[in-house]
């Protein structure tokens, strides 16, 4: 099954270069790559399209709407060709190695596959201490409640049927984005599972995921879960 692996990238020269040769050493599998420039002012857009010259399936596309991860990821998802697109982050903290058992599961008839930090052979390795609490408790205590089938909900890296994405209205204009599609996918009856991941903290660069302002937009879906959990639409 064809794959698109999509990277949103917001000045992020540090690292882009390391990520896209440490994804094409270890990524195996057909691919192709969509490097998603989310408005930078370095130049992470010239070092991808450099390394676009070396990989032929590696191309830079560029967010032209409003800056954020939810627009950019969607300026990505739109442009791939492919039945099944997987999100990874431009930071190196995404494991390639899990992309083959992820799309494993998408060819066995599930529509969306999580990467999972918190299952069984899962793991999260440095990263603030809040974030790491409040990501946790989320996945866990959905997965109790609501019987959402994955313990990692908020997790960006997932890999989805394309047009489960193209038949869904995004609102989330930042990373709680990730845990709004999971819970409206839930809740239209797509088919979920996942996948043991270990996620790594960034070690070059600087991280523009705000723990405090994310948890307050997390609450949003997190008390929508809570209150739709019986209703499928």
């Amino acid at each position: 099954m064809d794959l698109t692996v999509v990277i949103p990238a917001y000045n992020e020269e540090a690292i882009i270069e390391e990520t896209l040769r440490d994804l094409e050493r270890k990524l195996t599998i057909p691919h192709q790559v969509l490097v998603v420039n989310d408005h930078s002012h370095d130049r992470t857009a010239e070092i991808v399209e450099r390394l676009g010259k070396e990989f032929p399936h590696v191309r830079l596309v560029h967010n032209t709407g409003v800056r954020g991860i939810s627009q950019t990821l969607l300026t990505g998802w739109r442009a791939a060709t492919t039945p099944v697109v997987v999100t990874m982050m431009a930071d190196l903290c995404d494991d390639p190695l899990t992309v083959p058992a992820m799309l494993k599961k998408i060819e066995e008839g599930y529509d969306v596959c999580c990467g999972s930090r918190y299952m069984e052979g899962g793991g999260k390795i440095g990263g603030p201490g809040p974030q790491s609490w409040l990501s946790r408790f989320v996945g866990w205590s959905l997965h109790r409640l609501i019987g959402l089938p994955t313990l990692d909900a908020s997790n960006a890296f997932k890999m989805y049927r394309r047009d489960v994405l193209m038949n869904m209205t995004i609102e989330e204009a930042g990373f709680a984005s990730s845990l709004e599609i999971i819970v409206k996918a839930f809740l239209k009856n797509c088919k979920i599972a996942e996948v043991p991941t270990v996620w790594r903290a960034r070690t070059k660069g600087k991280s523009s995921f705000k723990v405090f302002k994310v948890a307050r937009n997390y609450a949003r879906w997190y008390v929508w879960a809570l209150l739709f959990r019986k209703h499928r639409f």
